[in-house]
């Protein structure tokens, strides 16, 4: 039985991202599909919600700013004009990764690297080790939302953790990171996991 995802954004979306929870509203509560926000739609969740959804978006358009800072004025105009709009190349899904309920998902083929798991921070591979293992084009990246959550979908035992902070299964597209909150996943940390991303997107030299 395939597993319905749910959630907001681009269904397509190559970076995918998963949180435990929704917005405490009506319409996100009962939602059963995967729904792109419209202009001024994180606004009105975050005057409706408070500060907590407020601090997801901002970390999320921050981490995306840090992806693609060229295409976009600030992440400010990436947060109220990009973030999960029918147009853009990301997702955020309240439900479980699809490969947890089905084998019939899309298999990830991401390279194979080398990273200094012992470092209390997260040591990035070089070009010469990212060259050296042939990466191959990614389908999805699958990053999931704090590591409680991660443990409680029974994936902290399938990835090799780079640090307390930061875990990846190559072979599923994995990565887990600290949840989008200003202190747990901190402007440093964005920057790590930023790095972390291109690293396991880069396509075939």
């Amino acid at each position: 039985m395939k597993n319905t995802a749910i959630g907001l954004g681009n269904i397509d979306a190559k970076l995918v991202f998963y949180i435990k929870n929704r917005p405490p509203l009506t319409s996100y509560e009962s939602l059963n599909c995967v729904k792109a926000i419209v202009p001024s739609e994180i606004a009105y969740i975050c005057q409706e919600t408070g500060n907590h959804w407020r601090k997801i978006f901002n970390v999320y358009a921050k981490l995306l700013f840090e992806l693609s800072s060229k295409q976009f004025s600030s992440w400010q105009h990436l947060r109220d004009d990009f973030l999960l709009q029918s147009h853009s190349d990301n997702c955020l899904l309240f439900s479980a990764p699809c490969f947890l309920a089905t084998n019939h998902c899309e298999t990830n083929f991401l390279a194979k690297i080398s990273i200094e798991s012992e470092l209390p921070e997260l040591k990035a591979p070089d070009s010469k080790t990212l060259s050296s293992t042939t990466p191959k084009p990614v389908k999805k990246l699958h990053v999931i939302l704090g590591k409680g959550y991660a443990e409680q979908l029974g994936l902290c035992y399938d990835c090799t953790w780079l640090s307390h902070d930061f875990a990846i299964n190559n072979e599923l597209g994995i990565i887990i990171c600290p949840y989008f909150d200003y202190r747990q996943l901190s402007n440093i940390k964005i920057v790590q996991l930023a790095a972390l991303i291109r690293q396991l997107t880069a396509p075939e030299a």
